[in-house]
């Protein structure tokens, strides 16, 4: 009995190429070795194709979401920056992140009792436990717990209880749309106990300022801290990724790490995340500090 091969509307020629209507006028392309998985879930059009270079590539809506290869740097900055700018992390939500890599960042502080997830569509997890074994292992942990909905509705029941809030989201269009308006970052606010901090991605500062400036604008009203960092990621559209980190205290200084551990726990954990690293992802181009600056002096600080 023969199987039916896979195909899919993004491969052709033995080439996967991304559609993404915020980057117009570019496109990423990898090599493909093989199609391994295609569906369409309740929310979205689900990909994931094993590559020639890149190792397996979680793709959603034309959209690559992770890289076997390069996945690390993404995961490791929206979590670590915000996990060591914080006194003692107990309690940590994830927001999407349904492939399990932030949620392996996360339990990676031994201070954490309880991670949570929060992503709205199964079909994500259950593909990447099948074929993203080096993030999905984080499931395994005890500590951990998973909640298939909707995380705008899952805040609104929840207040003053977790430290950190993770929202590991893509972009602003479709299932994510909701995660990027100033509702939202006010339920993320009230979820926190004091103290607490939120880490969301944040777009690229090549294609999206005005979209990056829109909500650092709503975040400095409803958070005394606000701030923008970025990685580099080579299969992320221009090659960069950045993140937004709000904190309910005045004094939090993102820029330097709160917390530390030795160079060797850091060559022992971490591929891309160290102190340095951390101080410097908060180092942005005039043409940024321009863009997002609230007054003259924020663009000289």
């Amino acid at each position: 009995m023969s199987s039916t091969k896979l195909t899919h509307p993004n491969i052709s020629n033995g080439w996967f190429r991304e559609s993404g209507a915020m980057w117009p006028g570019q496109s990423m392309n990898i090599e493909v070795n093989q199609i391994l998985h295609v569906e369409k879930s309740k929310f979205q059009d689900v990909l994931v194709f094993e590559s020639k270079t890149y190792g397996n590539v979680l793709v959603l809506d034309g959209v690559i979401q992770v890289t076997e290869r390069d996945e690390f740097s993404y995961q490791e900055m929206i979590t670590h920056p915000a996990l060591f700018s914080h006194p003692h992390p107990e309690r940590v939500l994830v927001i999407g992140g349904g492939d399990g890599g932030v949620l392996r960042e996360v339990i990676k502080h031994p201070q954490v009792k309880e991670a949570v997830l929060c992503d709205i569509d199964e079909a994500v997890i259950r593909v990447s436990k099948k074929y993203l074994p080096n993030m999905s292992v984080s499931y395994a942990d005890p500590k951990v717990s998973v909640h298939i909905g909707d995380g705008f509705d899952f805040l609104q029941n929840r207040r003053d209880y977790f430290d950190v809030i993770i929202t590991d989201s893509s972009d602003p269009v479709g299932p994510a749309e909701s995660l990027y308006q100033a509702r939202y970052y006010e339920l993320m606010r009230d979820a926190l106990r004091d103290g607490g901090i939120v880490s969301t991605q944040g777009e690229c500062q090549w294609l999206h300022l005005p979209l990056i400036k829109e909500v650092l604008t709503f975040a400095r009203r409803l958070f005394p801290v606000a701030e923008y960092a970025y990685t580099t990621i080579p299969t992320y559209p221009s090659g960069q990724i950045g993140f937004i980190l709000c904190s309910k205290d005045k004094e939090t200084n993102f820029k330097e790490p709160l917390r530390h551990v030795s160079p060797e726990q850091e060559l022992k954990l971490f591929k891309y995340y160290n102190a340095d690293i951390h101080r410097a992802s908060f180092v942005l181009p005039n043409f940024t500090r321009l863009a997002i600056a609230t007054d003259s002096a924020d663009a000289t600080a």
